[in-house]
């Protein structure tokens, strides 16, 4: 049976507090009480570990959580499923719960990689919900899985099309697109040739690409005399 105070007592032996105190800057709008401050890595090897315990299917019961870190280790047990409706039915679960980018942005689940066809609707849904995580969370999936051999034109409008006014929103859609001007350049450039973005996701996709080493020298120069 889990005990969610002993588990948490875990979870502070691992904390580092000069560590908290400079992820809580990255982490803007987050009470920095709600932080443990763990470094991913050891936080991904306790999941890891906890996730083979009966107590972490009670864990994924116990919504919400208390702590940034139990958010996160939450994530990294679900990904790790390797069942596909049972993943993506915990992730739906939990995606109301998600209050920051970097709950959001932990790597996706790689059964996910084997249903894209079965995963477009539910991407289609989380984009259009109107909530900031739902919607960089099904974004975060595009860039993830439909760049490359699974890429369709129309994909690119699934992102360039959102209109929000959240920060965190705007910014996945820039790099979403930057990220695409690598993969599918010919696809992609008439988004800013033609101007069909907001002002501020133009010039962050432009920033983003004109940063990314995998943009040729002649693909920056253009790209800047886009701005």
């Amino acid at each position: 049976m889990l005990d969610i105070e002993k588990l948490e007592e875990q979870l502070f032996e691992m904390q580092d507090l000069k560590y908290r105190d400079f992820h809580s800057k990255l982490l803007p709008g987050t009470d920095k009480e709600t932080l443990i401050g763990i470094r991913t890595p050891m936080l991904r090897k306790f999941a890891k570990e906890f996730a083979k315990t009966p107590e972490a299917e009670e864990f994924l019961q116990v919504l919400p959580h208390r702590y940034y870190e139990e958010n996160n280790m939450h994530m990294m047990i679900v990904t790790g499923i390797k069942d596909y409706e049972t993943c993506l039915a915990e992730v739906k679960k939990f995606l109301p719960y998600i209050n920051n980018w970097a709950t959001c942005d932990l790597p996706a689940p790689k059964c996910f990689a084997k249903h894209r066809e079965e995963l477009l609707p539910e991407i289609r849904s989380w984009i259009a919900s109107g909530e900031t995580y739902t919607i960089r969370y099904g974004i975060g999936l595009l860039m993830s899985f439909y760049l490359d051999e699974a890429f369709e034109p129309e994909y690119l409008e699934l992102a360039a099309g959102v209109r929000s006014e959240e920060y965190y929103v705007n910014m996945m859609i820039a790099w979403y697109l930057a990220t695409a001007l690598a993969k599918q350049w010919e696809a992609t450039i008439p988004y800013l040739e033609e101007r069909r973005l907001p002002e501020w996701v133009h010039r962050k996709t432009i920033q983003k690409a004109v940063e990314s080493y995998r943009i040729t020298p002649e693909q920056k120069v253009y790209l800047k005399s886009l701005r």
